[in-house]
């Protein structure tokens, strides 16, 4: 799932991210869902727990005081310590919320942003962590 705003330059990466994969046709794969939830990822929780997926992987972009580009899986115990990007929900509030009756596993991927000004697309030093994200990505489930 890729959360974030595409008009307001790397809160985009996780759209990015996602529109890259489906361009690849990785999704044909009957295991594999992706959803670009934009910035409203609950609206999806109900295609998620109708899909019940093993696991959960949300990619979005927050302020962890690395440098731009830094790929991090954060706990979801340390939420309260990082910027989440723009969505009209609590990631913290989703995340709970989707892993109350439910077995999946979820896991955050934190990306740090370099701009969040209005432009549609990331910054340099972002788009190429998120190809890397991709290639790494691939490399597991392909």
């Amino acid at each position: 799932m890729g959360v974030g705003n595409e008009l307001k330059c790397d809160d985009g990466v996780g759209p990015y991210i996602i529109k890259k994969l489906k361009e690849e046709n990785i999704e044909d794969n009957e295991k594999m869902l992706f959803i670009d939830a934009q910035t409203v990822p609950e609206n999806f929780t109900g295609k998620i727990r109708k899909e019940n997926p093993s696991h959960v992987i949300i990619v979005d972009a927050c302020l962890m005081d690395g440098e731009p580009g830094d790929i991090k899986i954060v706990d979801k115990d340390d939420f309260a310590n990082i910027g989440i990007s723009t969505h009209s929900m609590s990631l913290s509030f989703f995340v709970r919320y989707l892993e109350q009756g439910t077995d999946f596993k979820i896991i955050f991927v934190g990306i740090e942003p370099e701009s969040m000004d209005y432009d549609d697309k990331p910054t340099a030093n972002v788009e190429n962590a998120a190809n890397d994200f991709i290639k790494i990505l691939k490399g597991i489930i392909v």
